[in-house]
């Protein structure tokens, strides 16, 4: 259903309002401070907005509201749920379990409205960048860059909703997520030159290793997420009562097929889900390996001690969500602070990357 000019006017009006109080408050207290300073500042508050963007995304999915308003960029055409409201009850009265609810509407077009208010804010940071270039330590194309990314990630958000959140899109919107906070980190580090230090030789190959395998494990967590393979597994440490399970790994990670559906064209065996989440259980062992060797390596240096505590606090975090997920059946608030540990390690890692670079380069 394509939404009307006169629809699209209110969304954009919607977002700029709702960016303009974080923009706001930037002009307010960063009033009078240095041009790096206030770029520094306005730099993580939109780091904190799309962190809290991606937490609220995962809400979104976990409480089955990805489709509450099935297209895109508005909700039957119009800019809010209220406008809509006769084509949702509609729906929800001849589907009162669907995917079309009055609540899931408005989760769904309030996760809309935050994404937009955040590329307002991109926006208007990478105008500031090429304005104030140069007093950055690193070139305003990574603003650029991010908002380049920030619009293909707009692209992925329309996609998951019109292919009717087909796995693969979806995954890969999760991802580009953590990308976009990745490349905000980067920026913020790299501006507080000041805190910057150089690593050890051999600490940042570790760091980029854990990164990597970070990145692996966490589109590992969202195909088990976007397959609502949770529940695959029973019991810990074994799956189902095995340490080996039977599992159709061949089905379960075909990426081009719909949700629910094998590659054949039949439906999803359970065998596949099995697969799906007993893989990502075992990759656990490897990414958390790699990021808990990184946690002890950055301990023993004063200035890197404070990351390396975070991080462990962070792991020791990640471990107890994860078992709750799967010990206590996936309770919402597990899921929610187990996707929320993954997204501050991406941004702790990154951090530590970002500090070197700025030390060993300047």
């Amino acid at each position: 259903m394509a939404t009307d000019p006169a629809a699209l006017f209110r969304l954009a009006l919607l977002a700029t309002a709702l960016a303009a109080l974080p923009l706001g408050a930037w002009l307010l207290r960063s009033r009078g401070a240095p041009p790096r300073h206030r770029l520094a500042m306005l730099t993580g508050l939109t780091l904190f907005l799309t962190f809290d963007l991606i937490v609220f995304g995962v809400f979104t999915r976990l409480s089955d509201a990805g489709l509450g308003c099935p297209d895109w960029p508005g909700c039957y055409g119009e800019a809010s749920p209220l406008a809509a409201r006769a084509e949702i009850h509609a729906e929800q009265a001849l589907r009162p379990d669907g995917p079309v609810t009055w609540g899931k509407a408005w989760i769904e077009m309030v996760h809309r409205y935050l994404a937009m208010a955040v590329g307002l804010l991109i926006t208007v940071g990478a105008l500031a960048a090429w304005r104030h270039r140069r007093v950055l330590p690193h070139s305003p194309a990574w603003a650029t860059l991010t908002l380049g990314w920030v619009v293909l990630q707009g692209l992925f958000g329309r996609y998951t909703v019109t292919l009717k959140l087909y796995p693969a899109i979806v995954t890969l919107h999760l991802l580009g997520a953590m990308v976009l906070l990745a490349l905000l980190a980067w920026q913020r580090a790299s501006i507080d030159a000041g805190r910057a230090r150089r690593l050890r030789p051999g600490r940042p190959a570790l760091a980029v290793a854990a990164l990597v395998a970070l990145s692996v494990q966490v589109a590992l967590g969202g195909w088990v997420s976007t397959n609502y393979a949770v529940l695959a597994c029973q019991g810990f440490p074994t799956c189902n009562g095995q340490w080996w399970p039977p599992g159709d790994w061949t089905q379960g990670f075909t990426l081009l097929r719909e949700l629910g559906r094998a590659g054949h064209g039949g439906f999803l065996s359970h065998e596949a889900l099995v697969a799906i989440h007993w893989t990502h259980r075992l990759f656990a062992l490897a990414a958390f390996s790699l990021l808990g060797w990184l946690a002890w390596r950055l301990w023993p240096e004063a200035a890197w001690r404070r990351h390396g505590a975070l991080l462990t606090l962070l792991l020791l975090a990640q471990l107890a969500t994860g078992l709750s997920n799967v010990v206590l059946q996936w309770p919402l608030v597990g899921a929610l602070l187990h996707s929320a540990g993954a997204a501050l390690m991406v941004a702790l890692v990154v951090d530590v990357l970002a500090r070197h670079r700025v030390a060993r380069w300047g």
